[in-house]
This record gives structure tokens, sequence and C-alpha cells, in this order.
């Protein structure tokens, strides 16, 4: 058999195959309605490596953001039950405060002083001619069941209502003129020691007394109130009282801290919840 024979006889075959993948490679022929030219090309795109040019090469697959199962919408993957219970609890008690807060907008003076709040700390600034008054206290620690207001009986209630909680803050005045500072250290005297009398009704008391130039340090020398001369001591309190720091003024800075704090409680309560629930 000659060459020729032999390739006719080869071509013959290969024609016969019924594989449509080699019929499409022959001439003429059709898969599915689709050229030789056309299923070649898909054929490349489908074995083709990747490409520099290819956009697909470019798709990144992104993970899924884990949120909560509940359907919450939190970044936590679950909440558990005492997450749920504490977040349930926090959302009834942020209502009950904001329902029982008297105050809703901090004042931005109180008598004549300027207000400053850095977190739980307060400042008090004004100024008396030459001198110049700042009351410094912190919020933190300073609320108590208010001894003199008593609970309020409600006919349609099994017990009574709890006495108003009340800041009363431990409290600095310093008196500045040029460099010099006299500095007291007060406090509110507890209600059961306070004398009901015309001649002496203090609310407050002097705790410490010292006087110094430039910064404070530990170096600085003070003496306690309660081992001050009685008339050296009145005479002190008198000084306070011609610069605004009386019994009424101390009474509000006590209204102001406990406003203030509860607001405080307030966005603590907030941000706890939102903590917890992970949003």
């Amino acid at each position: 058999m000659n060459a020729m024979m032999k390739a006719a006889l080869r071509f013959s075959s290969f024609k016969n195959i019924s594989n449509p993948l080699k019929q499409a490679l022959l001439p003429g022929n059709t898969v599915a309605g689709t050229t030789k030219q056309q299923f070649t090309r898909t054929l490349w795109h489908m074995c083709s490596t990747k490409s520099e040019d290819s956009k697909v090469s470019n798709v990144k697959i992104k993970t899924p953001t884990a949120l909560c199962s509940c359907g919450c919408g939190s970044q936590r993957s679950q909440h558990t039950k005492s997450e749920q219970e504490l977040v349930q609890f926090l959302s009834e008690e942020i209502a009950a405060e904001c329902k029982a807060q008297k105050i809703k907008s901090v004042p931005s003076k109180i008598d004549g002083f300027d207000v400053k709040l850095d977190g739980a700390e307060v400042t008090l600034t004004k100024k008396a001619g030459n001198e110049t008054i700042v009351v410094n206290f912190n919020v933190n620690h300073t609320v108590d069941t208010d001894a003199d207001a008593e609970p309020e009986l409600n006919p349609n209630m099994d017990k009574p209502d709890f006495a108003e909680l009340k800041s009363k803050p431990s409290f600095d005045i310093d008196l500045q003129l040029g460099d010099q500072t006299l500095s007291f250290s007060c406090s509110f005297l507890p209600s059961d020691s306070v004398q009901q009398s015309d001649d002496y009704n203090d609310i407050f008391g002097i705790d410490e007394v010292t006087i110094f130039n430039g910064e404070w340090s530990d170096k600085t020398y003070a003496v306690a109130g309660d081992v001050l001369d009685g008339c050296l001591y009145d005479l002190l309190m008198n000084l306070l009282e011609e610069r605004g720091i009386s019994n009424e003024f101390v009474e509000k800075l006590s209204d102001f801290s406990t406003a203030y704090e509860h607001s405080l409680y307030i966005a603590l309560l907030e941000n706890t919840k939102k903590f917890v629930s992970g949003k």
C-alpha cells in the first residue's frame, strides 16, 4: 500500500469517529450549530492559563463578615444567654434613668462661675478683681442616699419610693492672687452633725488649709481644719463666704454634681450596652 492510500485510510477512520469534539475539528463540521473556529476559541478560553490582561484574575474573593446568627447585625458571631439578658436589662435601666433625670442638660455656669468638664473632673472658675477663685471636684464615688429626703409614699405601690440620691463631693478652693495661692480642702458635713441654729448652720467644713507660691507640691505645709483655732476657723469661713463660697453655693454645687454624675452614669450604661451587643 503506497503512502497516499495509507493517508486516505487514516483520514477515513478519523472522519468516522463519533466523538463530537473530534468531528468539530474536521473541515465544515459543526457541533450544535457551532463552527470549528467558534468552538476552538471557546476551548482556548476554557483551557487557557491566567492572563495578565484577564479581568477575572483581578477579582478578589472576600470572606463574608461574621455577623451574629440571631440577626441583630452585631459583629459578634453569637450572643450568649447572659449577654442577651444583660442587654435587655440595660435597655430597661437606661429608659428608667432617663425618665428619672431631672436636669437634661448640664448648665455652663453656677453663680457666676464658668464650668469646665473633663470626664469626672469639674473645674469652676470666677474672677473677682485681681483675684481668681477656682473650685475643683471629682464626681466619682460621691453619690449617696440623701438622708434628709423622706421616701415618697405611693398608695398604689407595696413599697415606698427610695430617697433621692445626692452627690456630695469633697472640693478644693484656690484663691489665687498673682503667684500666690491660698488653698482650702472642704467637704460636706454629715447631716446629723450640722447644728441647726441661727448662729451656726454650715453644711460644709474646712478639712485643710495651705498657702504656697507657684505650683503646689508634697513639700508644702498644710494644717488640718479640726486643729485650727476656733476663731481663726470662723474667720476663714467668713472669708470664703465673701467670695461666694456660701451654704447656698455649696447646695448648688451638690445639685450640679448630682445632675452631672447622673448623666455620666447613663452614658456608662449606654456604652456598656453597645459593647455587650457588639454594635
